[in-house]
């Protein structure tokens, strides 16, 4: 019974895209990066509508993608559509709105204002004008206050305050930072290769659904809890849930598989979210890792768990700055500013000398090459 409701939903949330907006699949953010250096036009609408609809159906089929890239893309769908009003308008002011948009989307994903400023300065628009810079924070600051008033003002990841970390276990964070771009790198290779099943032809397209809908039967039969954006996934690891490293790494590994999987299934679903429960899982084992070699410094594995999700972003977006922010954000925590900052860069500077591509250009070039093909 799972496995055919699993399948329905899934075929329902690709179709919903297939039909009404091809280019709403995914997270939509490298959509969105393309629209802003004028390569794709914006139908606003119909990418509203097919990725509101499609998210929802797939997170009741239980993929393991996130919200933060769809409300991105939701967000600037809105932003071009306010552009509209002012048809006269120059195009480039059309287009702050289309980022300040984005920018109010994360902000609402993840009730993080300056994170969602940071992402449009650091990954959607560039320029720092004072026009980009004052409309992108009135949007952000807008969504914030409308998400504490429905929601509530309590932060994302509840857990309980850290003390500062000693400064002779700052070095600690080293290895995570590179362990961050490594794998990142492995993400975002992965990603990109698993990029053409969906534009598989019928029947291996067919075949590739069966199987997808599978592995999230087996998943939701053995360990349910790694389903779904992961959000209370990382709750549970942040309030001291303790499991040997082993279990840890296999965790690592299935999250690993199945967030390429469900990314590259053709539904909308984003992979901002999936990206940071891999970093938590990152830093958990590492930390675990750093307990048992050396019980002596009373490494706590939580710790490492927080800032693994600001380093394994910086590994595989390559946009420390939002990394760190997010993660401050999230925690209410500035405590760990020195261990994110670590961490952070050195995943960056990694991730450059081996040459990998922020994740976010890699698909939009990669989008791109269509149109030379």
């Amino acid at each position: 019974m799972i496995f055919w409701s699993t399948l329905i939903t899934l075929i329902i949330a690709v179709s919903a895209i297939r039909w009404l907006a091809p280019e709403a699949s995914g997270s939509g953010i490298p959509h969105i990066k393309a629209i802003l250096i004028g390569r794709r036009h914006f139908r606003w609408f119909r990418v509203l509508i097919a990725k509101f609809f499609s998210m929802f159906i797939g997170g009741v089929a239980g993929l393991v993608v996130g919200r933060a890239g769809p409300c991105v893309h939701m967000g600037s769908a809105i932003g071009q559509g306010l552009a509209n009003l002012w048809p006269t308008k120059k195009h480039s002011d059309q287009l702050i709105l289309v980022a300040a948009g984005g920018g109010a989307g994360l902000t609402a994903a993840f009730n993080a204002p300056l994170s969602g400023l940071t992402f449009v300065l650091e990954e959607l628009e560039r320029r720092c004008s004072t026009l980009e810079f004052f409309t992108a924070a009135i949007a952000c600051m807008t969504a914030d206050m409308v998400c504490r008033a429905v929601l509530g003002q309590q932060p994302a990841f509840h857990f309980e305050n850290f003390t500062t970390p000693p400064l002779n276990l700052l070095i600690a964070f080293l290895p995570l930072g590179i362990l961050s771009a490594l794998l990142g790198s492995l993400f975002t290779r992965s990603l990109l290769w698993g990029q053409r099943l969906i534009t598989l032809p019928i029947w291996p397209k067919w075949f590739w659904w069966l199987t997808l809908t599978l592995l999230l039967t087996v998943t939701a039969w053995k360990t349910p809890e790694l389903l779904g954006g992961g959000h209370s996934f990382v709750n549970e690891i942040l309030v001291g849930r303790q499991v040997p490293l082993e279990t840890i790494a296999l965790f690592f590994i299935g999250r690993f598989v199945l967030t390429i999987a469900c990314s590259c299934s053709g539904a909308a679903g984003g992979i901002f979210m999936p990206i940071l429960v891999l970093g938590a899982l990152l830093g958990w084992a590492v930390g675990v890792s750093l307990q048992l070699l050396f019980p002596e410094l009373n490494v706590d594995s939580k710790l490492f768990a927080v800032v693994g999700m600001a380093a394994y972003f910086s590994g595989v977006v390559q946009a420390p700055l939002t990394a760190i922010v997010v993660i401050i954000e999230m925690t209410s925590n500035y405590t760990l500013i020195l261990p994110l900052f670590i961490a952070c860069f050195t995943a960056l500077l990694i991730a450059n000398w081996l040459g990998n591509p922020p994740v976010y250009e890699a698909l939009l070039e990669n989008d791109l090459r269509k149109d030379r093909i």
